[in-house]
């Protein structure tokens, strides 16, 4: 009577243990990081060469929000698997720990500024890396006849052939100068994309983007020509008085729209407190109370080896308990959400075993 069931409960452990691979290989597959990189994921296929509103390792959005993910991203690079929200957490600890002594390069168990420093123009570079190996393959898919130059009516062609347009038909109508019958908001689209086209163009300007030219077409923070147009766009769009300087109260000003509740207003009192504080500690850097296109510039940066410092130093300030101007084990750990994103319990307790 008994051996009956025998054969069933053998089977739990053996169905258990294959729902676990398959949470595992779906966990595996996500992005790293929280709700803001899962809402830019968007249609990548669709969008893949269109510049992207979201810039791996730059302080400011295209739109001049504040990248919610920019910690993250200059102190994991490319490295974030293992810190998803249902990561094994025992895991993560031992991985956390790891970055922690690469960065910590004379092993006296603290980071410092100067080594936090270089940890993040590592990962910006790696960053820089990545943005360059995804514009060649974009390059060529523009560049249908492979000259190695690519000309504004190739580009539109491809772009409204991602919109769902008949890319034969595109063509043909570019050629013969024909009126393309598209909607306003994509012919919108494709007059802001022109304008950054035409800045893209290295002088003398022939409307036909080299590799390199396409590169800073999709990556502005790889130009410097390009970042400064970039910076225009951002204070042209915050810029309420016409004085071409960014006060306080534009950068701060809150979005578009009313506060209707108190989760509203809870997320209005986070994005002016974020904002202030990156103005006043980090953008304004002679702290007159104004920021020049010079000053946002050089924040943007990703290379600017002084932004970086003021950056790694801030970031230090965030979790540094003791007030020793260095980073411990413990406090990387119990801070863990600020630098990975994801957050790990027991941190106290599981310190000295994981590291």
């Amino acid at each position: 009577m008994a051996s009956g069931p025998a054969p069933l409960c053998g089977l739990v452990p053996c169905c258990l243990w294959l729902l676990g691979v398959f949470f595992l290989v779906d966990v595996s597959a996500r992005p790293a990081n929280h709700s803001s990189a899962r809402e830019r994921a968007g249609n990548r296929e669709e969008n893949e060469i269109l510049p992207p509103d979201h810039l791996n390792g730059v302080k400011l959005e295209m739109d001049g929000h504040l990248n919610k993910d920019f910690h993250q991203e200059v102190f994991l690079g490319k490295d974030t698997k293992g810190f998803e929200d249902d990561a094994e957490p025992r895991r993560s600890r031992r991985k956390l720990m790891v970055i922690f002594s690469k960065v910590d390069l004379n092993t006296d168990r603290k980071i410092s500024a100067k080594e936090m420093q270089q940890w993040i123009m590592e990962k910006t570079a790696e960053h820089f890396q990545e943005a360059i190996a995804e514009s060649k393959v974009h390059f060529r898919a523009v560049d249908p006849d492979g000259d190695g130059r690519v000309s504004w009516d190739e580009y539109k062609v491809k772009f409204l052939a991602s919109k769902g347009h008949s890319e034969k038909e595109v063509a043909e109508k570019i050629k013969n100068k024909w009126e393309l019958n598209i909607d306003e908001e994509t012919q919108e689209v494709l007059e802001n994309l022109k304008d950054r086209w035409y800045q893209a163009d290295s002088p003398p300007p022939d409307l036909l983007l080299t590799e390199a030219e396409f590169l800073s077409f999709l990556h502005p923070e790889h130009s410097r020509g390009m970042l400064q147009f970039m910076v225009k766009e951002i204070v042209r769009d915050l810029d309420q008085d016409g004085d071409k300087r960014l006060s306080l109260p534009e950068f701060i000003s809150l979005p578009v729209g009313t506060v209707e509740n108190q989760q509203g207003q809870d997320i209005d009192d986070s994005w002016v407190r974020d904002r202030r504080r990156e103005f006043e500690e980090l953008i304004d850097a002679n702290h007159d109370g104004v920021v020049t296109m010079a000053e946002l510039e050089d924040y943007m940066d990703p290379m600017n080896e002084y932004s970086a410092l003021n950056e790694a130093k801030q970031m230090i300030a965030i979790a540094d308990e003791n007030q020793n101007q260095h980073l411990e084990p413990e406090e990387v750990l119990k801070y863990s959400e600020f630098f990975t994103g994801s957050k790990l319990v027991d941190y106290a307790r599981s310190v000295h075993e994981e590291f």
